[in-house]
């Protein structure tokens, strides 16, 4: 009984004398945590390590990616919501000891996005050009942002006007155009010059095409004139023909260098942006069209049931392009998107040409 106390406490010192003694101790093995994606570990760590030395960065920012890691976007629980918040506290901290440290206001300016709070996202990403302008990223998510924040309301008065996806414009009623253009015409302008320097500072940025040419297009549903539209159009659609060409291009250069024969190119592209060419279909009836089902794998030793629901956009080649957490437990949500990742569906055609779909998907543990 005596041997077995003293080895018990021999293995008690010998824990103790492994835990690190300092900043650079707690911050090594913080590292060393991080690296093997135990993120709730390694912000223990991160967390010793800046109470030793709060003048220190460092810990600060390892500290507010390692919750960043954590943090699930779209998902609504109040444990995922305290995670970004606690990842935008360290940011922030980091921020007053160094004001232009280009991964914390680029990590605050992504997070903000991915939060959808699309106006301080805004203002994070004018600060990343600031501390950095040759950052053709951050000129590009401006424009991701101006097209998301004008989409919704140029959907809508489509709708309103009667048109369907594929109907050319302008917008007929001049009273709607005139609103809409008063109220997003300089956001509009001012997405397309970032896209614009997004591509001087990168001009193979094909996702930067991409977007010009939905918000050249869409720009010109507000325009006063059938030719001026036109215009306007033909000019996006020379945007689309040089995405394309860029990357044929890519792809060309990689299977060059894997020693790989070329793919064909690709189908021309319809006259119309893919955000119109997409339909909403019920959940239950587009299960019908599933023909690849992955079963989510829930957490080892972990006692947790309930459903999952997401919202996916499905793309036009039947693969899951995007999703969004609506609702689930924490600990359910991500191989419940690790699962729907790998979904594949048939096709959805509509006047015999495939769209993009978007509907909901329910998962039960």
């Amino acid at each position: 009984m005596r041997q077995l106390a003293c080895l018990m406490l021999s293995g008690a010192m010998c824990l103790m004398a492994q835990e690190p003694i300092d900043y650079n101790g707690w911050m090594n093995q913080g590292v060393q945590q991080f690296k093997a994606a135990r993120y709730a570990d390694a912000t223990a760590s991160f967390e010793r390590a800046a109470a030793m030395d709060p003048s220190r960065p460092t810990a600060y920012l390892y500290l507010g990616t390692s919750y960043m890691q954590q943090y699930i976007p779209g998902a609504a629980s109040p444990e995922n919501l305290l995670l970004a918040q606690r990842a935008e506290e360290q940011f922030r901290r980091v921020l007053e000891i160094d004001p232009r440290n280009k991964t914390a206001l680029s990590s605050l300016a992504s997070l903000t996005l991915n939060q959808k709070r699309f106006d301080e996202a805004l203002g994070w990403y004018g600060k990343v050009i600031a501390a950095d302008p040759a950052n053709a990223d951050a000129y590009y998510t401006l424009g991701f942002v101006a097209w998301s924040k004008w989409y919704p309301e140029y959907a809508k008065a489509r709708a309103s006007a009667g048109l369907k996806p594929q109907d050319p414009g302008p917008i007929p009623d001049a009273g709607v155009r005139q609103s809409l253009n008063s109220q997003y015409g300089a956001m509009l302008q001012a997405g397309i010059d970032a896209l614009n320097k997004a591509l001087e500072l990168n001009p193979e940025y094909d996702d930067a095409m991409a977007y010009l040419n939905l918000l050249i297009r869409e720009r010109a549903d507000l325009l006063d004139s059938v030719a001026e539209y036109q215009q306007d159009v033909a000019v996006a659609d020379q945007w689309v023909q040089k995405a394309l060409a860029v990357k044929k291009a890519k792809a060309e250069r990689r299977s060059t260098a894997a020693g790989l024969s070329v793919p064909p190119p690709p189908p021309p592209p319809t006259p119309f942006p893919a955000a119109q060419q997409r339909i909403r279909i019920a959940a239950n009836v587009q299960e019908a069209s599933l023909i690849q089902r992955v079963e989510p794998t829930p957490p080892a030793g972990v006692n947790v049931h309930g459903d999952v629901v997401l919202a996916v956009v499905i793309g036009r080649e039947g693969t899951v392009q995007e999703i969004q957490v609506m609702q689930g437990h924490p600990m359910l949500i991500r191989p419940a998107l690790d699962a729907v990742k790998q979904w594949k569906y048939r096709p959805t055609l509509l006047n015999g040409n495939p769209v993009e779909v978007a509907t909901q998907v329910t998962l039960q543990f």
